[in-house]
């Protein structure tokens, strides 16, 4: 059985380059890179890439693929692509694995969703960045590529609230739900990883339908809570706050019109 609950006030195709590999000493002034994560990143990797591709050129170069492939699509919108691979020498990638690539991967992900947001520019699928191993390059040179893939959900890049798709806030980290059906959970296996020891590893699954936007319980051990009240299902109202383990989301429904993400 379904139920209604009571409501918040409302709150505030594959396209791809290979660029030729370049080198910091090539690179001259890199745009505002000089602040933000790139310094951090920067510092912190120094010692650790020593003759091979820096942590920095790589922020660099997934920018630039970002920037030379984003593409107006309409008024006020552009779109990014949300995908990239880059290709390693093995040499690189073999420190890149003996780094931490996971962690690497993560800080350039970071680095590309506050790149859009400066530019104002959308992506239509979650951002994600991949290693790849190419035998013909030489050490410290690398290439670039990248495509957009719409997926269940999308970064909110801009200041924006309004659009024609959901909109739910976890910790502050704001995402569309572009898709008909989007999971979270704790495991990697989710739609959206919640990182919280009380939730299930597929905790719930949020259903975009013509009728509004279907919240299930996917069997969790520790429940789903609408404005404290636990449901095993209910159709969300704008506004409403939504609570699984010690993780509170807030969801607002789409807006008619010509928003867009």
């Amino acid at each position: 059985m379904r139920v209604c609950l009571f409501r918040h006030s409302r709150a505030p195709g594959y396209s791809s380059t290979i660029p030729e590999p370049y080198t910091m000493a090539g690179m001259g002034v890199l745009d505002r890179f000089e602040r933000g994560v790139e310094n951090v990143m920067q510092n912190a990797f120094a010692r650790t890439f020593k003759s091979g591709v820096k942590p920095v050129e790589l922020a660099a170069a997934v920018k630039r693929e970002c920037d030379a492939r984003a593409a107006v699509v309409d008024r006020g919108r552009t779109v990014a692509p949300n995908e990239y691979a880059i290709a390693l020498s093995p040499a690189d990638m073999a420190t890149v694995d003996q780094w931490g690539a996971d962690a690497l991967r993560h800080e350039l992900v970071d680095s590309l969703r506050t790149h859009a947001e400066r530019q104002r520019y959308s992506f239509v699928g979650t951002v994600d960045v991949a290693f790849d191993t190419d035998e013909t390059l030489a050490t410290g040179r690398y290439a670039v590529v990248s495509r957009t893939t719409r997926g269940p959900v999308a970064p909110v890049t801009n200041s924006n609230q309004g659009s024609r798709y959901p909109l739910i806030d976890i910790d502050g980290t704001r995402y569309y739900l572009t898709g008909e059906a989007t999971t979270l959970g704790r495991g990697s296996e989710s739609d959206i990883v919640v990182d919280d020891s009380g939730v299930s590893r597929r905790h719930v699954r949020l259903e975009v339908t013509d009728h509004g936007t279907i919240l299930t319980d996917l069997g969790s051990t520790n429940g789903t809570f609408i404005e404290d009240q636990r449901v095993s299902e209910a159709t969300l109202l704008d506004g409403n706050a939504i609570t699984i383990g010690r993780t509170t989301i807030m969801y607002w429904d789409a807006v008619a019109g010509d928003e867009d993400l």
